[in-house]
């Protein structure tokens, strides 16, 4: 008996110390430190959040974009109590934004400004104040945002660009941001806007605001905006002749020349470039809202730092600012992913956890429902991350939450870093141009552990450095929960010495360089990428196939046919103002290699965005807007559904088609 008790606790001590080896190899996920909790809405409840405010009591307030808005009461969820759902005003126009100010809420519509008022206390409004009107065309995309609230009191407001195949501003101050006084004097503050859903001020008294990638955008940014600022896109140019316009640019002023923004306002005065970059796909596809942490730690080790959504990836990413020569730059990182619909609206809540509003409807969104309101909530725990990149005079600070383990933080090796921009043109977002590889010259750890000093060998302005340091750990063997950043140089810190490379130098790890000048479009010419008909189709195709595009992410037709074995040519139109390519690809691996070509990161311009995948049947080249190119194949010689699709990311999840061999 006793030696099979101690068998038996041999074998316990054996399990035990198994399991904890088991443990100890779990990677942490975004859940283990921030918990997205769905808040449930009432059956037949259309919640597409388009405006939130959390008022003094607790309560939650939201607008939905079909016009009404609704109060939540016990949106915590206490004690696992579900909340309850008021109809607090209807019949407005498509209500994007909401704010509390001065015991009522402030509404607005495509139109105008609403104050919402309830006088006899039973949580209906009973007075819908018309406080101020702006012009409308009629056109669909003529959306309206606000108020914020500024340190004088006024209230800020952004004004959406027309749509008619690009931006436009058919009514007056369209493209503009805009601020009310408290007797209602409209005073025009900052133009070049395209669609500016979300902005913000923050603790010290600083507008910002988020852009999403269009014409003249070539990709999602975040501007610090001044009054008198021109932010880019000049479609809003055609009001700054008004006399009380503090914008003094004309639409002929700006350059299409396709050079980068940054280097376009050196010879531009009033252009002002974007504080932070949010790179297209590669953090997001459609910025939304910000949202600045000032809870003093209570959500994390982020203070001081800004949240910002994105509806197209349901997704909030996270910056890092700073100030150098009164100019602001800094990094974004991923932060959150899964949310159940398309981000819109962030606000903060009394107890420091984050409500999430979310719309779908017309913008898709990797979100599969058609609405959501979420919460996040902090576990308290400190994840393992980049907290912050910051600038030196020879390269940058980055900064980590906890302890970086020696060996790792000092290997250049553990590091990459590439620098890249965007186009500054006309033309519906831009490819990546001229990226570089950036060589490492020296590293130097902090005594405390939490930063490393990277010396490089290229600081180029007004560009993006992607900083990726997938080697590095934490003492106590944590990997990064995300091992990458992108961090906007627009001022060199002259403040922050330069390393002294004999004691620091590093002579491993030397990249090749690679500086692309000018646009590439991929020139990846395979047996998967035919351009010219063989000779054996003796000058003839069995089939001859047009296609097209249609805008909203679509080719202009969604099915064709051949017959297995049959001689195909496709011509494919991008008649679209974006980039686009045609790949198709094996039945049912659509999915697998839009996300393949998503992941392919930085290198994914360079390929065409098409993946080393035997899922890839044939393909296009990635083709400009208004060009065209023929691909020849022949068709499979199994039956079934083959889907033709565009891998440029952000796209392949819209733009499909069926090609059927019968």
């Amino acid at each position: 008996m006793k030696l099979y008790i101690k068998n038996i606790g041999l074998i316990l001590l054996l399990f035990c110390s198994f399991a904890e080896t088991i443990a100890q190899g779990v990677l942490k996920t975004e859940e283990d430190y921030y918990r997205i909790e769905n808040i449930p809405t009432p059956e037949g409840l259309e919640m597409e959040v388009g405006g939130m405010a959390v008022l003094p009591d607790g309560r939650l307030a939201t607008t939905t974009r079909r016009g009404d808005v609704w109060m939540i009461n016990n949106p915590y969820m206490i004690n696992n109590t579900r909340p309850t759902f008021n109809k607090y005003a209807e019949g407005l126009h498509e209500p994007l934004g909401l704010n509390f100010i001065d015991n009522k809420l402030w509404v607005t519509q495509r139109g105008e400004v609403t104050v919402l008022e309830d006088v006899d206390g039973d949580d209906r409004a009973d007075v819908y104040q018309s406080y101020y009107q702006w012009p409308l065309s009629g056109n669909y995309h003529q959306y309206s945002y606000g108020p914020v609230l500024m340190p004088d009191g006024k209230k800020l407001f952004t004004l959406n660009l027309d749509w008619i195949g690009h931006g436009s501003s058919q009514s007056k101050w369209r493209g503009w941001m805009l601020t009310l006084d408290e007797n209602g004097k409209m005073e025009p503050w900052a133009a070049g806007l395209r669609s500016p859903a979300g902005y913000m001020v923050n603790d010290v008294g600083d507008v910002f605001y988020a852009e999403n990638q269009g014409d003249w955008v070539g990709s999602g940014r975040m501007t610090h905006l001044a009054k008198g600022d021109f932010a880019g896109n000049p479609e809003s140019l055609v009001w700054s002749g008004e006399p009380n316009s503090p914008v003094k640019l004309k639409p002929e002023d700006i350059p299409d020349t396709g050079e980068p923004l940054f280097d376009v306002a050196q010879r531009v005065p009033g252009i002002k470039p974007p504080a932070v970059w949010f790179p297209h796909t590669l953090m997001g596809i459609s910025t939304s809202d910000i949202v600045q942490d000032v809870s003093k730690g209570k959500f994390g080790p982020f203070e001081g730092q800004y949240f910002v959504g994105d509806q197209g990836h349901s997704t909030i990413m996270r910056v890092a600012m700073e100030k150098v020569n009164g100019v602001y730059q800094g990094a974004c990182f991923p932060f959150v992913e899964g949310f159940m619909s398309g981000i819109l609206r962030m606000r903060w809540g009394l107890d420091n956890s984050m409500f999430v509003g979310m719309t779908s409807r017309g913008w898709s969104s990797t979100g599969k429902s058609k609405f959501g309101l979420q919460r996040l909530v902090w576990s308290g725990e400190v994840p393992f991350e980049i907290k912050a990149i910051k600038s030196a005079s020879d390269g940058f600070i980055i900064e980590f939450t906890k302890e970086a383990n020696k060996s790792a933080a000092l290997n250049p090796a553990s590091y990459d870093i590439k620098s890249f921009n965007y186009k500054y043109h006309h033309t519906y977002g831009s490819p990546i141009i001229n990226q570089r590889q950036v060589n490492i010259k020296g590293i130097s750890l902090a005594d405390d552990g939490k930063s490393v000093h990277v010396a490089v060998d290229s600081m180029r302005l007004g560009y993006i450095f992607g900083i990726t340091a997938a080697g590095l750990e934490s003492v106590e063997q944590e990997e990064l929960l995300h091992n990458v950043g992108y961090f906007t140089l627009n001022s060199v810190n002259k403040a922050v010495a330069a390393l002294d490379l004999s004691k620091y130098a590093v002579t491993s790890h030397e990249h090749h360089k690679m500086d692309v000048t000018t646009t590439k479009v991929a020139e990846i010419i395979s047996d998967k990428r035919v351009n010219t008909m063989p000779e054996s189709w003796n000058g003839q195709a069995d089939v001859n196939i047009t296609l097209g595009t249609k805008p909203g992410l679509k080719f202009d037709k969604t099915k064709i046919q051949v017959k297995a074995g049959s001689t195909v040519k496709i011509t494919f139109n991008n008649n679209d103002d974006m980039l686009h390519n045609l790949v198709i690809v094996k039945p049912n691996t659509v999915d697998l290699v839009g996300q393949s070509a998503q992941n392919m990161g930085l290198d994914g311009a360079d390929k065409g965005y098409i993946p080393d995948s035997d899922n890839v049947l044939y393909h296009t080249g990635l083709m400009q807007p208004e060009s065209s190119e023929s691909i020849y194949f022949t068709a499979p010689l199994e039956k079934g559904d083959y889907t033709f699709v565009c891998t440029f990311p952000g796209h392949y999840t819209l733009m499909q088609g069926i090609l059927r061999v019968r």
